[in-house]
C-alpha cells in the first residue's frame, strides 16, 4: 500500500489517497492526483487528518481483492467521506454497492473520463474533469517515472479477467508518449520504465503491426535519459528487430521481463497462450546470445485445472533449462467470468502450495548461481536510500526493476551521496536477492 503527501497543494480540502495493486494501476492513482493537483486540493497521509478518503483498489485475483477489502473496511472505520475506484469497483460495483453502504461513491474504471465530475459532486469541491489530460504527479521517487504506453489487453488467457476489467487493448500514440517521457526528464526523471497489459504488443490495435521498436528509438533519442526498461514482453512478440533496436540504442537495459506463465505445451493451450515451450527456448537463448549480460525474469502459474504431476515437472524442467534471473509463481485462482472458471479445479490449495515451494526452491538454487556470474563486474548504480541500521547505500543496477521484486544492490561509502545520483559499484559478493558492491565512485 502506497501514501503520498504532496506540500505543493494549496489549503483546500483534505484527502488521503490509497493506490493498491500494480504500476498500472498507479499511473492511474497518479493521473488522480494531477487533476486534484490542478484543482488546488491538499492531499495528505493520513486517515486521521483526512476529510476524504480515496482508494484505488485492485481486482485481479483473490488476494489482490481480499486486501482491497480489508483497506476499504479499515478507511471506513474513521468515518470521513469515502471513495472507492479502480479495477475492484469497475468489476463488482453493484455488488459492492449493496454490500457496503459506508463507501459514498465507487467509481468504475468506464467512468474516468466523468472523475472531475463525479468527485466534484462527492466532495463538494470543484475538481476539475480533466483526467488523463492534465499531468499526472508523480508519487514514487522522483528519478523513476513509469511510462503506461497501453491499457486493455486483447490475449484473452483463459484465466485473467484484465479484458473484463480493462476492456481491449489501446495504445497510447507515440506523440503522447513522447512528449511526457519529456517531461518527466526535464522533471529531473533518469529511468523511464514501460509498462502495458502486453507491452510487445503495442500499436497492434492500430493496424496489426507491432510498434515498440519504433517508440523505442523515439524515446531513446531523449536528452537526458538516463535507463529505459521494458516491462511485460510476451515470448511470441520479441521479433529480432525488436532485439536489433535494444542492442543499437544508448539507453535502453538489457531486462527482459518475460511472463510465459507454463512450461508444459497441453497447459499453455488450456490457458490459451500463443506461445510454447520450443519458442521459449528458441527466445530466451537467442537473447542470451545477442546480451550476455541479459537479465530475464518470468512469472509461472501452478495448480491449474487439470495440471498433473508430469505437467508440474515439465514447468519445473523449463525454469531449469531457461535459468531465470528474476522469477514469481503464482498458485492458480478462480476467477468469475473467465473461460477457466468452469473448469473443475483439481488440486488443492495445499497442493498448489507445495508446487510453488518445489518452483520456488528451484528458483533459489539458480538466482544463488546467477547472481555469483556478476561477481566482479562493475555496473552503473542507482543510489535509492540509505539502510537506517546498516548505513549501507541501496540502490538498483540494470539487473534489478524498480518494482521491488527483483532485489537490490548494497555498498558502503564514506562519502554523502545524494539520493538519485549514479555511481560506479564492483559487485563482490551474493547475498540472496541482492548484490553486495564495493564503491568505485561517481558517474
Amino acid at each position: 500500500m502506497l501514501k503520498w503527501t504532496t506540500e505543493e497543494m494549496s489549503e483546500r480540502m483534505k484527502i488521503a489517497i490509497v493506490s493498491l495493486g500494480c504500476a498500472k494501476n498507479l499511473v492511474d492513482t497518479e493521473n488522480l492526483l494531477g487533476i486534484l493537483n490542478a484543482s488546488n486540493q491538499t492531499i495528505v497521509s493520513s486517515y486521521e487528518e483526512a476529510d476524504a478518503i480515496i482508494i484505488n483498489t485492485c481486482g485481479f485475483i483473490e488476494s489482490a481483492k481480499e486486501e482491497a477489502i480489508s483497506t476499504i473496511l479499515d478507511a471506513a472505520s474513521y468515518h470521513k467521506k469515502l471513495i472507492v475506484m479502480g479495477c475492484l469497483a469497475q468489476r463488482y460495483k453493484e455488488e459492492l454497492e449493496k454490500e457496503m453502504p459506508e463507501v459514498d461513491r465507487f467509481i468504475a474504471i468506464e467512468e474516468y473520463p466523468n472523475l472531475g465530475e463525479i468527485l466534484s459532486e462527492v466532495l463538494g469541491e470543484r475538481i476539475i474533469n480533466d483526467y488523463g489530460k492534465t499531468p499526472r504527479i508523480l508519487s514514487g521517487k522522483p528519478w523513476m517515472a513509469y511510462l503506461r504506453i497501453a491499457d486493455g489487453c486483447d490475449n484473452k488467457c483463459s484465466y485473467c479477467a484484465i479484458p473484463l476489467i480493462r476492456g481491449p487493448m489501446r495504445s497510447s500514440s507515440i506523440e503522447e508518449i513522447v512528449s511526457e517521457a519529456k517531461r518527466f526528464v526535464q522533471e529531473g526523471v533518469q529511468e523511464l520504465t514501460l509498462i502495458a497489459q502486453d507491452t510487445s504488443r503495442y500499436g497492434y490495435d492500430w493496424d496489426h503491426k507491432l510498434h515498440l521498436s519504433t517508440l523505442l528509438k523515439q524515446l531513446d533519442q531523449i536528452e537526458g535519459v538516463k535507463w529505459i526498461r521494458i516491462l511485460y514482453l510476451y515470448p511470441d512478440e520479441i521479433p529480432d528487430d525488436l532485439l536489433d533496436t535494444i542492442e543499437e540504442s544508448n539507453h535502453i537495459l538489457p531486462y527482459f521481463d518475460i511472463p510465459i506463465q507454463h512450461g508444459n505445451l497441453e497447459m499453455l493451450k488450456k490457458m490459451n497462450r500463443r506461445s510454447n515451450p520450443e519458442e521459449i527456448l528458441e527466445r530466451t537463448s537467442t537473447i542470451r546470445k545477442r546480451f550476455p549480460n541479459a537479465i530475464l525474469r518470468t512469472t509461472l502459474i501452478t495448480g491449474f485445472p487439470g495440471e498433473t504431476k508430469a505437467q508440474h515437472e515439465e514447468n519445473l524442467a523449463l525454469l531449469k533449462q531457461v535459468q531465470w534471473d528474476h522469477l514469481g509463481v503464482f498458485t492458480y485462482s478462480k476467477e468469475e467470468d473467465t473461460p477457466s472458471y468452469e473448469l473443475e479445479d483439481t488440486l488443492s490449495q495445499e497442493e498448489k502450495n507445495q508446487r510453488k515451494n518445489e518452483l520456488m526452491d528451484a528458483q533459489e538454487v539458480i538466482m544463488e548461481e546467477r547472481r555469483r556470474l556478476h561477481l566482479g563486474e562493475e555496473a552503473e548504480v542507482l543510489v535509492e536510500e540509505v539502510d537506517p541500521l546498516t548505513g549501507m547505500y541501496v540502490g538498483r543496477s540494470y539487473h534489478f526493476a524498480p518494482d521491488g521484486v527483483d532485489g537490490c544492490v548494497r555498498f558502503q561509502c564514506e562519502e554523502n551521496l545524494p539520493l538519485g545520483c549514479f555511481v560506479k559499484v564492483q559487485f563482490t559478493k551474493a547475498m540472496g536477492s541482492n548484490l553486495i558492491g564495493k564503491y568505485l565512485g561517481r558517474i
